[in-house]
């Protein structure tokens, strides 16, 4: 049986590679740009915006998570995305 301190150690580990998936995902938003403008595709691309939370839908699904909550993060995680794509564009509101 694990301790109350064990079980939040465990959660604070996963909290941390969360932050660190985050990050890795923020990170590709370079390559994301440089992409969209050889394709000549906005950096707000609302079809791709919503092949994504569609996406993360059916694995919230599939997972018996609430789909309405693991939308809200990925609509999180994309306007994170379109910032930064922005910010590498000289268009940002980002410091």
């Amino acid at each position: 049986m694990s301790t109350i301190k064990e079980v939040r150690e465990e959660i604070e580990h996963i909290d941390s590679e969360i932050i660190q998936l985050i990050h890795k995902r923020v990170g590709m938003a370079a390559k994301v740009l440089e992409a969209k403008k050889k394709e000549a595709i906005n950096i707000n691309d609302p079809s791709q915006n919503s092949v994504v939370l569609d996406r993360a839908a059916d694995t919230a699904v599939e997972l018996n998570l609430d789909v309405s909550a693991v939308k809200e993060i990925f609509n999180i995680l994309i306007t994170m995305n379109i910032e930064r794509q922005q910010e590498l564009r000289g268009e940002g509101n980002l410091p």
